[in-house]
């Protein structure tokens, strides 16, 4: 992209710097000169070294761990932003932070992920841009437009590059069906289901397998993989039903707490991530494979700051 778009402005908050850097690179131009820290109390700091005054600005924060840091970070950065008198403000969210409390599952729960859509609008953003929410419906969460990317297409063009044309797409739930049929069309291949139920949050008991997955090799497909335990056992029944081999794709690779572990000792050959969540060095393993989304950032952005269609982007 032509780099005297001097209107157009990438800010990078602190959460997935490397991301924001790949997706600058792409539309070929630079990262606002800016500093997010921290003040002795731990309050945040937000200094911005350029000119905003009328330009559109595309906030880019993974609101990944630590989230509240990197929530807050979010909302001071749209802050001054507006304050600056940006002519608009999109918040590049690669990653939804508490996309899982979309609803009351319980009586007096919260629902968290209507909370922070609220937060970010009245912070003063006025467009959102996210990939592969937990919950479709999260989008009408926001009073502001929002524009939903999906990972498929990279996912199955890494699934095909690793000669997988005709294997099984298992979704882990009943609820993934859509996506996981997405693929499963991309790639000519049969769909399985895992039926299972959640006793409590991040537990879950694998039932049995919907569909015929004998002498083929399975891939599981989600739009997150967080403590991976759901992911190990459905790979452990699948092995079990006749699978010849299981691999994983997801979007964000969450993996939180004992992930790694749980990993490194199952029958999953191949996990394939994005790169919405950093991975720190202790989460990178030869299992775990690494796919880019700034490019499909990058041209997203270029569409909504030129004003043509985004929609081209989801097929």
């Amino acid at each position: 992209m032509d780099a005297c778009h001097r209107k157009l402005k990438i800010f990078a908050g602190n959460s997935n710097p490397k991301l924001a850097e790949e997706i600058a690179a792409n539309l070929e131009t630079e990262l606002v000169k800016s500093q997010v820290g921290r003040f002795s109390d731990g309050e945040i700091s937000v200094q911005i070294f350029e000119s905003i005054r009328g330009a559109d600005v595309f906030v880019i924060q993974s609101l990944c761990a630590p989230v509240h840091d990197n929530v807050m970070e979010l909302l001071i950065v749209i802050d001054a932003l507006r304050r600056a008198s940006a002519r608009s403000i999109t918040a590049v969210l690669p990653y939804y932070g508490y996309a899982r409390q979309d609803r009351k599952s319980q009586p007096r729960e919260p629902i968290t992920a209507k909370l922070l859509a609220n937060l970010i609008t009245a912070a003063g953003a006025s467009r959102a841009l996210t990939i592969d929410l937990h919950a479709p419906q999260i989008q009408g969460f926001f009073d502001i437009p929002v524009d939903h990317l999906k990972a498929a297409p990279i996912l199955s063009q890494h699934l095909e590059a690793r000669g997988l044309k005709g294997c099984v797409i298992v979704s882990p739930d009943v609820g993934g069906v859509t996506r996981a049929r997405g693929i499963a069309e991309h790639l000519d291949s049969s769909l399985a289901i895992v039926d299972k139920r959640r006793p409590r949050p991040n537990v879950s008991e694998v039932m049995n397998i919907i569909g015929d997955v004998s002498g083929k090799p399975a891939v599981i497909v989600d739009d997150l993989v967080d403590t991976a335990g759901t992911l190990c056992q459905a790979a452990d029944a699948l092995i079990e039903a006749g699978a010849t081999e299981v691999r994983a794709c997801c979007t964000h690779g969450v993996l939180s707490g004992p992930a790694i572990e749980r990993l490194a000792g199952s029958q999953i050959k191949e996990l394939v991530v994005t790169n919405t969540i950093p991975l720190g060095k202790e989460k990178q393993t030869d299992k775990i494979s690494v796919l880019s989304v700034a490019p499909l950032f990058a041209e997203a952005i270029r569409r909504i700051y030129l004003e043509l269609s985004v929609s081209i982007l989801f097929d």
